[in-house]
């Protein structure tokens, strides 16, 4: 290929960039459907039949601005785009636009190139009301439902407080609607770094919590600790009031699109 026709190729590829870019914009501001209202930071685990009464939880994340002043070039612009058109055409059988919207700066997080070295999680024990060993088992259970879906991201369970990057810890009560919390931090590019995820003992009428009701508290919290936000489904476990006790095929498919997408923003 002589030089003339590597500039002319070169000035294909670029036009349609600049074609995908701007049909994208032009997509932005056609009229669309009015947005789902976002849920609740609150999630009610489910009970069963003569079961305590479902967990609760909430979730707050910590983000940095973006280090780039001069903004996203062409080839950037043109990947989130493509990125957006994957989001849309995933619905309904994922929720990911619904996790995005519930992001407070329209970006994807997630843990990235950690199926080698997996991230280091503390498990705490503690003397408090109503805490038993068997928690920490259910916990490790629900790690392990995660890891049937084979994400690329692992987790070691065993690290100490020190070294660990994700902590998880007990309190007796919270003195709002909810039984866990998790809390995360992530980079300004959109990958995770650290997380606490605290659980409690008692729901907040101050009934004791089984094992089985940390394993769903748990559950739905390491989707949050995946990435993943609200489903507006109810049939999803990652409801903000969950009324079923395992993942479902619409939580799956979303954890599993989210890792093949690239972390970071979506403006």
């Amino acid at each position: 290929m002589d030089e003339r026709q590597r500039s002319g190729l070169i000035a294909i590829i670029i036009a349609g960039l600049v074609l995908a870019v701007g049909w994208d914009m032009v997509r932005g501001m056609l009229p669309q459907a009015a947005p789902r209202p976002a849920p609740a930071h609150v999630d009610t685990a489910p009970a069963e039949p003569d079961a305590p009464p479902a967990p609760t939880r909430a979730t707050a994340g910590t983000g940095m601005p973006s280090a780039d002043p001069q903004g996203p070039g062409i080839l950037e612009l043109a990947a989130r785009a493509d990125i957006r058109r994957r989001i849309r055409d995933s619905y309904p059988l994922t929720y990911l636009r619904d996790v995005v919207g519930e992001s407070s700066d329209s970006m994807l997080h997630r843990w990235d190139d950690r199926a080698v070295r997996p991230v280091r999680v503390f498990l705490a024990n503690d003397t408090i009301a109503n805490f038993r060993p068997a928690f920490l088992d259910a916990i490790r259970a629900a790690f392990s439902r995660w890891g049937d879906v084979n994400l690329p991201v692992r987790f070691d369970l065993s690290a100490d407080s020190g070294s660990a990057e994700v902590r998880f810890v007990w309190r007796v009560m919270f003195p709002i609607d909810r039984t866990g919390e998790t809390d995360l931090e992530w980079d300004h590019e959109g990958h995770l770094q650290t997380a606490i995820v605290t659980i409690s003992t008692f729901d907040p009428h101050g009934r004791p919590l089984g094992p089985d009701d940390v394993r769903v508290v748990a559950l739905h919290e390491i989707g949050h600790l995946i990435g993943l936000d609200h489903s507006p489904d109810s049939t999803d476990l990652m409801f903000a009031k969950a009324v079923v006790r395992d993942l479902s095929q619409r939580d799956v498919r979303t954890a599993e699109l989210l890792y093949q997408l690239a972390p970071g923003s979506l403006r």
